[in-house]
């Protein structure tokens, strides 16, 4: 490995799998930035052992190996990323308050570049954009890890069997048994927001919802949102383990403890194969916007179902390639990553 031309030709290769690898470290995780260092691990193993690499597989079947072993290590601590639905009951508007969990707890966002492959198969790219949904996303967090690798591997990467059995050195009768009992579970568990139904490309009707939710929004006319909102939508804010239901206490919420948000500024982002937006609050410190949430916005039937609001600004509006201010006399701020 030496020899310059060789080592460009295997960091190209190499990275030629980064965003596929990085989408199934992050199904694995359910972290945005624990999947980025997973897959910057695997790269750097595989880099390091290449010249033991025999090629009886494909180099990509390979890396798959790597951040697999990766990404099991990774969850031996138990750890399962959730949804603040996953975690408690819904609380009513009077009784809301905002309570932190530490970050290890959430499932968290992440922008589509970094974990979609380009596709030229409408079929493929619709199947990878479900299964980076934040409701599918909270279903794999129910199963046992080698269930989710299995799951993930068979149904959403359209492994056979056999390789799967080969890269977890098992057999093919253990792939299916755990494949029958990861279906198993998500069968018997209902996620909300599992019926969101988003078109890719967003068709007419999707679109004209967006457009009247931006303008209700940044009017913050909660007359024209209730109009868009379905009666039983749900609204997260993580890190806070608050999750409100009904129109009712989400517009209530967002004139009271969400006020503040008055005036606020979105710019579209892709985010988990939902439409969403990053949100820019008034600075009343030092004039502009500042950064205060990724929205992403579930859509079922016409109207908007689920409203994630994820608040820890620092890490994610860098994630999706955005600007930490913005100044007042800027219209429009380019969409990130």
């Amino acid at each position: 490995m030496t020899d310059i031309t060789t080592t460009t030709d295997l960091d190209t290769k190499l990275e030629a799998h980064r965003t596929e690898l990085t989408g199934y470290c992050y199904r694995m995780l359910g972290s945005s930035f624990e999947a980025e260092d997973a897959v910057q691990d695997t790269l750097i193993r595989a880099w390091r052992s290449y010249d033991k690499f025999e090629g009886r597989s494909s180099v990509r079947s390979w890396l798959y190996r790597i951040a697999t072993n990766v990404c099991l290590d990774m969850l031996t601590a138990g750890n399962k990323r959730a949804r603040p639905m996953d975690l408690t009951d819904s609380t009513p508007l009077a009784q809301a308050a905002l309570s932190p969990r530490p970050d290890n707890t959430w499932l968290e966002p992440m922008p589509d570049a970094r974990v979609l492959p380009t596709t030229a198969d409408p079929a493929e790219a619709a199947i990878a954009k479900e299964s980076v949904r934040l409701a599918f996303m909270a279903a794999l967090q129910q199963l046992p890890p080698k269930q989710r690798a299995v799951l993930i591997l068979r149904e959403v990467l359209a492994w056979k069997a056999s390789e799967v059995a080969e890269l977890l050195g098992t057999t093919v009768a253990s792939v299916n048994s755990a494949l029958q009992r990861a279906r198993a579970t998500l069968a018997e568990r209902e996620q909300p927001g599992a019926d969101a139904t988003v078109s890719d490309p967003l068709d007419e009707e999707q679109q004209k919802l967006l457009e009247r939710y931006v303008a209700a929004f940044e009017g913050y006319d909660m007359t024209a949102l209730t109009a868009l909102l379905h009666e039983d939508a749900i609204m997260t804010m993580p890190p806070f383990d608050l999750w409100l239901t009904g129109v009712k206490d989400i517009t209530g919420f967002m004139t009271t403890l969400g006020a503040p948000c008055a005036g606020s500024h979105l710019v579209p982002v892709q985010v988990n194969g939902l439409p969403g937006f990053a949100q820019y609050k008034p600075d009343p410190e030092k004039g502009g916007f500042t950064p205060w949430a990724v929205q992403v916005l579930e859509i079922s039937d016409g109207r908007i179902t689920g409203f994630h609001c994820f608040l820890d600004t620092e890490r994610w509006f860098p994630l999706f390639g955005l600007p930490l201010h913005v100044e007042a006399e800027t219209d429009q701020v380019e969409e990130g990553v």
